[in-house]
Order: C-alpha cells, then sequence, then structure tokens
C-alpha cells in the first residue's frame, strides 16, 4: 500500500469517527466531566457569570414583549411572539454563562457518580449561581421598570406578559416548572451531541416550547415576577413565595429528579 493510500485510509477512518454519532455513556461523562470542572470554579468566576446570566436572560423576557408589541391579536401570533423568548437563553447558554437550571443536571451526575465527594461542593455551586442569577434578574427588573429605555408599547407588552406569569398559583406555578426544567436538562443532554448551526436549533427549539407551552422557568421568570414588583403591582413576598419558589422547586424536580436520574439509569450498566 501506498504512503499516499494509507493517509487516505487514515482519512477516512478519522472521518468517520467524528462523523459516527455519541453513545448515551459518551454523552454522559461528557456532561459528567463538565460538572466536575464546573464545581471546581472560583467563587468569583461563578458569582460574576451567574449574575451575568440572571441579567441577560431578561432578553427572553424583553425579546417576547417586541415581538408581541408588534403582531395583532390573534390566535396565531403566540407562535411567533413565543420565538422572541428564545433570544436570552441563546445568549447566556452559547455564551457559557452560569444559568442554575442548567446546573441541575450537571452537576448532579458528578453527585451521583460519587455522593461523598460532591455534596457540598454541589449545595455551594447551586447556592452561588441561584444567588447570583437573582442578583442580575433584580438588576435588570429594577432597570427595566425605572429606566425609560422602552418605548410605553414595549413595556406595556412586558408588563402583559409579566402578569400572565404572576397569576398563577403556586400549584400552577411548580407544575408547569416541572416540563421547563426537562427541556433545558435535555438542552444540557443534546448539546454535546450538536455542533454550529446543530446547537443554535436545539437551544431555540426546546426554549421556544418552554414559551409556547407556558411553562415557568425561575430564572426568566423572576425578572418578569421582579418588574411587578417595581411598579408597584404585587409585594416582595407574593414574588417569592407565589412564584419564585414553586418554580424553583419545579425546575429542580424536572432537571434533577426526573431527566438526571433516568439519564444515569440508562447507562447504568456500562459506568
Amino acid at each position: 500500500m501506498t504512503d499516499d493510500a494509507r493517509e487516505q485510509e487514515v482519512q477516512d477512518e478519522t472521518e468517520v469517527v467524528e462523523a459516527a454519532r455519541l453513545s448515551a455513556w459518551q454523552i454522559y461523562e461528557v456532561i459528567r466531566r463538565d460538572g466536575e470542572e464546573e464545581l471546581e470554579r472560583p467563587t468569583l468566576s461563578l458569582l460574576w457569570s451567574g449574575t451575568a446570566a440572571g441579567i441577560l436572560i431578561s432578553f427572553s423576557v424583553l425579546g417576547e414583549a417586541f415581538f408581541n408589541a408588534r403582531l395583532p391579536d390573534t390566535q396565531w401570533s403566540t407562535l411567533i411572539g413565543s420565538m422572541g423568548y428564545t433570544a436570552g437563553f441563546l445568549i447566556v447558554i452559547l455564551g457559557r454563562m452560569q444559568l442554575f437550571t442548567e446546573n441541575t443536571i450537571t452537576t448532579i451526575l458528578p453527585l451521583s457518580h460519587t455522593p461523598s465527594r460532591y455534596c457540598l461542593p454541589v449545595l455551594r455551586l447551586w447556592l452561588l449561581v441561584f444567588g447570583a442569577n437573582m442578583i442580575g434578574t433584580t438588576i435588570a427588573a429594577a432597570f427595566i421598570a425605572y429606566s425609560n429605555v422602552l418605548i410605553p408599547e414595549y413595556f406595556e407588552a412586558v408588563l402583559d406578559i409579566s402578569r400572565h406569569v404572576a397569576h398563577l398559583s403556586a400549584g400552577e406555578t411548580l407544575l408547569r416548572g416541572i416540563p421547563a426544567g426537562i427541556l433545558i436538562a435535555a438542552i444540557v443532554w443534546m448539546l454535546p451531541s450538536s455542533s454550529g448551526a446543530g446547537t443554535f436549533l436545539v437551544i431555540f427549539l426546546f426554549t421556544y416550547l418552554i414559551a409556547l407551552g407556558e411553562f415557568t422557568h425561575v430564572i426568566a421568570g423572576s425578572v418578569e415576577v421582579g418588574v411587578l414588583v417595581f411598579n408597584g403591582e404585587i409585594g416582595i413576598g407574593a414574588a417569592v413565595f407565589g412564584f419564585i419558589a414553586p418554580a424553583f422547586a419545579g425546575n429542580v424536580i424536572g432537571g434533577t429528579a426526573v431527566f438526571a436520574l433516568l439519564a444515569r439509569r440508562q447507562v447504568a450498566k456500562e459506568l
């Protein structure tokens, strides 16, 4: 066999390997190792990244509001308006910022693999990231409510979206948070198999479904109820106990108790 033929054979083999789909075990390992890296990140890095994510997730609320403000009041307008909700998630996830609901699966895999080692690090990361996300969403909500940067038409659209979320009962918020947690976890599970435009489409499609299904996401929703608090329409207690706490519980149930544990069970024999 000539050198050129050998080189071509090696190249063909490399292309086949790269084109092959990742197995469930390989995806599990990618996410688990990524989770281990996240658990070792410095506190200050987590705080800055989490705060930035909380601020920038506000573009999901703003994006949907911009669409809704310009669309006619028809049944099909929701199909278009919900596309705006994907904006903040695309910025945050593609920018590799710390979003609490992503960590419900990324860090739970190392925890399920070695509980004694990762129990406290997972608790530390969750508290830091969730707290930083809440700081960011509070800053974003205050800016939207007080800066007058939005034209009245857009600001009213933000209020309409926010009121719709705030009117849910705590039980409804919790239950609608479960599928949102599952969908965010599904994004994390699918990203290792995606690249380029595929990564964009995965994030776009699954966050689009969250908006279209009117599911509750604790971080994006915190911007919405925060705007209502700063606008004087609801109290802090109603925001925390009526939305944030039950949405938090629902997202954790969906992302951790349902998706992450099922993901581990399908590869348990291979670990």
